[in-house]
């Protein structure tokens, strides 16, 4: 069996080729060509939501597919958009949802929202990215981890980014071989070990990431030395990390429904 730490290079080391590679898979083919035909074509939140194969397409690319049902939800994401401090999107912890809103700001850009790069171009890359990420977790849940990390890191600001992305907290966790107990330990504290064990400002240079990621994967390794460990039990059964349930609380204050 291929290393975690092989398989990650093979990927990594020439990602555009990977990417090119998942890209021309029939499947994401499919999709991607339906989503760049019909998006410019839409002008409100309710016009996107009336099309199902684009709104899941969109949130596949942002890591959110799990969350298709929560209709009122995603509605209050993309309806209040992220300029405002106080936006719905900008006071939950997990960031995909500011980046979906983002994505698709029809919040401040109105009916032009699906006519900027962001929303074309920008959402193709992110679901072909997800869809490598996915598929190399289908092989090595390790794998996935480390991809994520690497396309992560340059947007860690402290210690508490980390902490608020529980895939990034067991790339952290792992790399320095520290119990799941850690998790339960005060944020605070925490947070300032990840700021001591490792410079926020490394996280912007892709030699000292991938010297970060040798570790984490030879780590895994040792942990992980068969098949045995979940694949999901980090990333949900397909997204980016699973529900917390400060979300579901949140879900569940909305009235579900949308179109």
């Amino acid at each position: 069996m291929t290393s975690t730490y092989t398989s990650y290079r093979l990927i990594s080391q020439d990602i555009g080729k990977s990417l090119e590679r998942v890209s021309k898979q029939p499947d994401v083919a499919r999709e991607t060509e339906y989503y760049r035909a019909k998006i410019g074509d839409v002008k409100s939140i309710d016009d996107f939501m009336a099309d199902t194969r684009l709104y899941n397409y969109a949130l596949k690319a942002h890591g959110l597919e799990d969350m298709a049902y929560a209709k009122a939800f995603i509605r209050k994401v993309l309806t209040e958009g992220t300029t405002d401090k106080n936006a719905f999107a900008n006071k939950l912890s997990d960031s995909r949802y500011a980046d979906f809103a983002k994505s698709l700001d029809f919040a401040g850009l109105g009916a032009a929202a699906t006519s900027v790069d962001a929303a074309k171009s920008g959402i193709i890359t992110k679901y072909t990215r997800q869809t490598l990420e996915q598929e190399a977790g289908d092989d090595n849940n390790g794998v996935r981890l480390a991809l994520y990390f690497e396309r992560k890191a340059p947007t860690i600001k402290s210690g508490l980014d980390f902490l608020a992305d529980d895939a990034l907290a067991q790339v952290f966790r792992t790399a320095y071989n520290l119990p799941d107990e850690f998790a339960a330990a005060d944020v605070e504290k925490q947070a300032a070990l990840i700021e001591k064990t490792i410079k926020i400002k490394d996280l912007q240079d892709p030699e000292k990431v991938g010297k970060l990621l040798e570790r984490f994967t030879i780590m895994w390794e040792m942990q992980n030395p068969s098949t045995t460990y979940d694949p999901l039990a980090v990333f949900g059964s397909s997204s980016g990390y699973g529900i917390s349930p400060d979300l579901l609380i949140s879900i569940n204050s909305l009235k579900l429904g949308g179109k």
